[in-house]
């Protein structure tokens, strides 16, 4: 099994903070609040569950086109659960990164809501989560991981070096891959895979989003690797495209093309009905390393993407992949 990415990262960090963390933000709202937060108990009518899933499929196509033509290749029952999580992480994300007043309110409320055992009618996104949490028996720890990765962007605006970002990706991506995995079915040395494909991915948004992420004043690229190339916080902030800047995307792609290369092997540990999907999603995503590379490492004004014949394509390749390594 493997266990580290390099000495000092520990591939899955040990349980630490992400209870309390999570605790910490009840403050921000009253026991009025909590209490107003529970709903009446009444039950989900077969209806109202069948919507609350058709909003989370809507959710995920129009958010990530690719995770949706990834997804396409699951099995109905595990497309729908999967969405239905991607569908619960946008919206979580988007408290933080959307909420038009207070931001740690907005999400203490949601965590709130998440951690209540009944349901809100009015909330579709936690109707269909809720049922997915309760079919595939996900684990609250993995859950409230996750949450706390989230919560880190209210406090944390810079990453010193790699193994402090890792915590961060681990929570946000990582975590959701080892949801995933209790939906989709593996076998126990999947982990550890899982958790590179994560932060994999995770490094992908932050290369493709640097730009975004500039403009909420954050930078994910960790200060000790900004220095190795002679930079600084500025050359972000104002959007430099040095020589020195593509070094650094070209240095940080390279990291991530290795752990995409590493964390392949555990596809071919999860559920078979899963291989291609899972296949898909790292190898579409992995590709808008290549778009980064084509817009010059332009990731200020330009936004890479894969098009729909890029993912076809790409498919296509995952496909013969899987069929000479595992089959």
């Amino acid at each position: 099994m493997l266990t580290r990415q390099h000495p000092g990262t520990v591939l899955r960090p040990p349980a630490g903070d992400a209870t309390a963390l999570l605790n910490n933000l009840k403050h921000f709202i009253d026991h009025t609040d909590q209490h107003r937060l529970v709903s009446s108990g009444r039950d989900i009518s077969a209806r109202e569950l069948s919507h609350a899933y058709t909003v989370c499929n809507q959710l995920t196509r129009k958010h990530s086109k690719s995770f949706y033509f990834s997804t396409m290749f699951l099995p109905p029952a595990k497309r729908q659960a999967i969405r239905a999580l991607y569908a619960f992480c946008r919206t979580s994300d988007d408290i933080v990164d959307m909420a038009a007043g207070n931001a740690p309110h907005a999400l203490a409320h949601w965590v709130t809501l998440v951690h209540a055992r009944t349901t809100p009618h009015d909330n579709p996104v936690l109707i269909a989560w809720n049922d997915t949490v309760t079919k595939y028996n996900i684990s609250q720890e993995l859950v409230d991981e996750l949450l706390a990765g989230i919560a880190m962007d209210l406090t944390v605006t810079r990453y010193q070096t790699f193994d402090d970002l890792w915590l961060y990706c681990y929570r946000v991506a990582s975590v959701v891959g080892l949801i995933s995995m209790q939906i989709i079915g593996h076998d126990d040395d999947a982990v550890d895979y899982a958790v590179k494909l994560g932060v994999a991915l995770q490094l992908t948004n932050i290369l493709r989003d640097i730009g975004e992420d500039a403009g909420r004043g954050r930078i994910y690229i960790p200060q000790q690797d900004l220095a190795r190339f002679g930079l600084t916080d500025d050359d972000i902030l104002q959007g430099r495209q040095t020589h020195r800047f593509k070094a650094l995307i070209r240095f940080q792609s390279a990291r991530a093309h290795a752990l995409y290369e590493e964390s392949w092997p555990g596809i071919g540990l999860l559920h078979p009905d899963s291989h291609l999907a899972v296949a898909a999603a790292a190898t579409v995503y992995r590709g808008i390393l290549d778009g980064i590379h084509a817009n010059d490492f332009d990731v200020f004004t330009q936004r890479a993407s894969v098009p729909l014949s890029g993912k076809v394509r790409l498919l296509w390749h995952a496909n013969q992949r899987l069929k000479r390594d595992f089959r």
